[in-house]
């Protein structure tokens, strides 16, 4: 579910907000990073469990719909379609993802439910729903559409919702992209017949992946005043107080990058923290970055700095 540049973010993030020096103790730090990591996975859980809710809702919705004093013959016969989504019965009735709930301790919607209701109650006035509910019927693949398309075009979007999660967990801002996505791809690749342990990915694609995260913050840590050093050899005319502190610490990671990780072509080095610095920095961020490494990948070409290892790497 994580990829390489999210993982970078996660880094950075941790590394703009250190406050001790090369030689200082970043335990505490790395486990901030590590737990950001991991909290990702609950927000992925989280995500998931609001279409449960919402299916509950919508029983409860009709059982009450069906209790009403002068209840018409469409109340006491109403359309259960959506209650009976194979999607959301599949999700709800999945007992590995039960249990991850439960060791995840997934239980918002329980303290929160007026954002449930926010959902639904979009839900039903949106056309969507009332074209999906047109008919009583429905196959496998028409349920499977439709819950896509509500995550697409209600849950996700959601400002409310953006808000709460924002609340609960500053980190859960940044990862929300990238759990809607692995969401919506799992829901697309869902049969019938699916094991249940394909509702529940794997955070890190790889151990590979999670050892990447906690090197590149360490070595770029440990090597700081070396790298601050590059990067002031490579901008001697600029004021520093004019460069961004979030653009020192992509340069610091980009440069501690090129110079550690053998296995990691240049170009993808060099493109990863382009993309970063056009999203989380100044306009001319990424111009200005492109023009350091450019220099700096130059230079070590020259004298055969750049320890990469395989074809294409250079």
């Amino acid at each position: 579910m994580l990829n390489r540049r999210h993982i970078r973010i996660k880094v950075m993030q941790t590394i703009y907000a250190y406050k001790g020096g090369e030689g200082g103790n970043f335990k505490a730090d790395q486990t901030f990073l590590l737990r950001s990591l991991d909290n990702m996975y609950n927000l992925y859980l989280l995500m998931l469990s609001l279409l449960i809710e919402l299916q509950k809702r919508s029983a409860d919705h009709l059982e009450k719909t069906q209790k009403k004093h002068l209840a018409t013959s469409e109340d006491k016969n109403p359309n259960s379609k959506f209650v009976n989504n194979e999607v959301l019965q599949q999700i709800k009735n999945n007992t590995s993802l039960k249990q991850a709930f439960e060791d995840h301790k997934i239980t918002n919607w329980e303290l929160d439910n007026e954002y449930v209701d926010v959902i639904f109650k979009e839900l039903l006035a949106s056309d969507l729903y009332k074209e999906y509910m047109q008919t009583r019927t429905s196959d496998y693949k028409e349920d499977k559409n439709f819950i896509v398309d509500v995550y697409k075009e209600i849950i996700a979007p959601n400002d409310k919702l953006y808000d709460y999660l924002q609340d609960q967990n500053l980190t859960w801002t940044d990862d929300l992209p990238v759990v809607n996505t692995a969401i919506l791809k799992i829901i697309r690749k869902l049969k019938a017949n699916s094991p249940e342990r394909q509702l529940l990915p794997e955070l890190y694609k790889d151990e590979d992946d999670r050892e990447f995260a906690l090197d590149l913050f360490k070595k770029t840590i440990l090597n700081q005043n070396e790298l601050n050093e590059a990067i002031s050899e490579k901008t001697r005319n600029w004021d520093a107080d004019r460069i961004a502190d979030i653009d020192n610490v992509l340069l610091q990671m980009a440069i501690c990058e090129l110079n550690n990780f053998p296995s990691i072509p240049v170009k993808v080095t060099i493109n990863e923290y382009l993309e970063i610095a056009k999203e989380y920095s100044t306009p001319k961020s990424s111009i200005f970055i492109n023009g350091i490494l450019d220099k700096l990948v130059k230079e070590y070409k020259e004298v055969d700095k750049l320890n990469k290892t395989g074809r294409g790497l250079m």
